[in-house]
């Protein structure tokens, strides 16, 4: 794990905040619950930020990762961002 993320910080130009982690909630009952964050939208002042990911293995084809990624999981959430800006319509 500690190696991981010391190649992440050696490769990334952006720190990736929540993404790539965990959130979750204690409840006052005592329930817990947690979701890995692995498609996120996150905002700062006007600006909606997103991140999304791919399972990256052996006999992974890297174009179809990146259309995967680029056309389908970041769609989901543009797409999430404009029924937002349309009122949810």
């Amino acid at each position: 794990k500690v190696r991981a993320m010391e190649i992440i910080e050696e490769l990334e130009p952006t720190r990736r905040a929540t993404y790539g982690g965990a959130i979750g909630y204690f409840s006052f009952s005592g329930n817990m619950d947690t979701a890995i964050t692995i498609r996120t939208i996150t905002m700062k002042e006007d600006m909606a930020h997103i991140q999304v990911g791919a399972g990256i293995v052996a006999d992974s084809d890297p174009q179809r990762e990146h259309e995967e990624c680029a056309v389908i999981k970041a769609g989901a959430l543009l797409k999430a961002i404009d029924m937002c800006e349309q009122g949810l319509t």
